[in-house]
C-alpha cells in the first residue's frame, strides 16, 4: 500500500462508516433527495476547498478565503444594485479582481520571502475591509437572471434535485483533480510543496508556480462567492467569517499532508461531503445541538494531525534503515 495514499483511504473508509451508520438509523438518508441537498449545501465549500488543497499541497496556506468570498458577495449585490451590468459581466470582473488578489498575495510572499500565513492574514483583513466599505447591511440579489441560476436543476431518480451549483461544485473538483494529477502544473505544486532542492532538481521555476498557485486560489474563492451568492440570495459582509478554517480542516480530512507535498483532490471531496454528513445526521437526529458538528469536525481534524505525524515518523524510521 502507498503509505502516503493512506490518509484517503482513512478518509473513504470514515465516510463509507458513517453514511452506513446514518443509514441504519435514518434510511432515509440514502434518498437522492438527501444526496441532492447535501451538495447543493455543501457546494460553496467544496469550491473554495479545491484552491485550498492546492495551496496545502504546495506548503502553503491561504487564510483570505472566508473574507473574499464575503466581498464577493457584496461585491455582486452592489453591482447589481447600482448600476445596469448582467451579472455574467459582474461576474467576469468579479473573477479577474479575486485571481488578481490571490496573484498578488502569492508574488509577496515569493519576492519578499515573508510567511504565507502572515501575507494572506493580511489579505483577509483587507478583503473584509473592502466588503465593509461597500456595505455594511446585507443586500439583497432580485435579478432575474439570478432566479433562473437558484430554479436550475437536474431531477435525479427518486425525486432529488441536482441543483447549478451543486455540479458546478463537482465539475470543479474534475478539474482540480486533472489539474493536479495530469499536468506540468500539478506536478510543479507537488514538487514545491516536497521542499526546494525537489523542486530544484524537477526544474521548476518556484516563483511563478507560487504565484500561481495563490492566484487559483483566488480565482476558486471569487467562484465560491458568486456560488454562495446564489445560496442565499444576497451579500453580506459578515457572512463565511471562519470559512477558511472550515476550508483548511476539510483538506486536512481529505488526507492532504499539512506540510505539503501529499494529497488528493478527491480526498478534499471526501472531508467536504463527511463534514456536511456530520451536520445532515445532526438535523435528522433533532435532539443535539448543532455545535456538535464543530465537536466531531475537531475530533476527526486531530485524528487525521496524528495520522500525518505518524506517518512522517514512518518514513523517517525507513530512510534511516535504508541509508544504515
Amino acid at each position: 500500500m502507498n503509505m502516503r495514499a493512506l490518509p484517503l483511504y482513512v478518509t473513504i473508509g470514515i465516510f463509507l462508516v458513517a453514511y452506513l451508520i446514518c443509514w441504519i438509523q435514518f434510511p432515509n438518508m440514502l434518498s437522492t433527495r438527501v444526496v441532492g441537498n447535501l451538495l447543493t449545501d455543501n457546494a460553496y465549500l467544496g469550491i473554495v476547498a479545491v484552491g485550498m488543497t492546492v495551496v496545502i499541497i504546495s506548503g502553503g496556506i491561504d487564510l483570505s478565503v472566508g473574507s473574499v468570498i464575503a466581498f464577493s458577495g457584496v461585491f455582486i449585490a452592489v453591482m447589481l444594485r447600482d448600476t445596469g451590468l448582467h451579472p455574467l459581466a459582474v461576474f467576469a470582473i468579479l473573477l479577474a479582481l479575486t485571481t488578481a488578489f490571490g496573484g498578488a498575495m502569492g508574488w509577496l510572499i515569493d519576492r519578499l520571502a515573508m510567511p504565507a500565513f502572515i501575507v494572506t492574514l493580511a489579505g483577509m483583513f483587507l478583503a473584509r475591509g473592502a466588503a465593509y466599505l461597500l456595505s455594511i447591511e446585507s443586500v439583497p440579489i432580485s435579478h432575474p437572471f439570478y432566479q433562473s441560476l437558484q430554479g436550475a436543476y437536474w431531477l435525479m431518480p427518486g425525486k432529488g434535485r441536482l441543483t447549478l451549483i451543486g455540479l458546478l461544485m463537482l465539475f470543479t473538483f474534475c478539474v482540480g483533480m486533472i489539474m493536479m494529477h495530469k499536468t506540468r502544473f500539478g506536478a510543479s505544486v507537488y514538487a514545491i510543496g516536497g521542499g526546494e532542492a525537489t523542486a530544484a532538481l524537477m526544474g521548476v521555476r518556484q516563483g511563478r508556480t507560487t504565484v500561481k498557485v495563490y492566484a487559483f486560489s483566488g480565482l476558486m474563492a471569487g467562484l465560491s462567492g458568486i456560488v454562495f451568492s446564489v445560496y442565499t440570495g444576497s451579500g453580506y459582509s459578515l457572512a463565511t467569517v471562519g470559512t477558511e478554517l472550515t476550508a483548511i480542516a476539510a483538506v486536512v480530512i481529505g488526507g492532504t499532508l499539512l506540510t505539503g507535498g501529499a494529497g488528493y483532490v478527491f480526498g478534499t471531496l471526501i472531508g467536504v461531503l463527511t463534514m456536511g454528513l456530520i451536520q445532515t445526521y445532526i438535523v435528522f437526529d433533532g435532539t443535539r445541538s448543532s455545535w456538535w458538528t464543530k465537536i466531531v469536525t475537531g475530533l476527526l481534524l486531530l485524528l487525521f494531525i496524528l495520522l500525518q505525524k505518524g506517518l512522517v515518523r514512518l518514513s523517517e524510521s525507513r530512510l534511516v534503515a535504508r541509508e544504515g
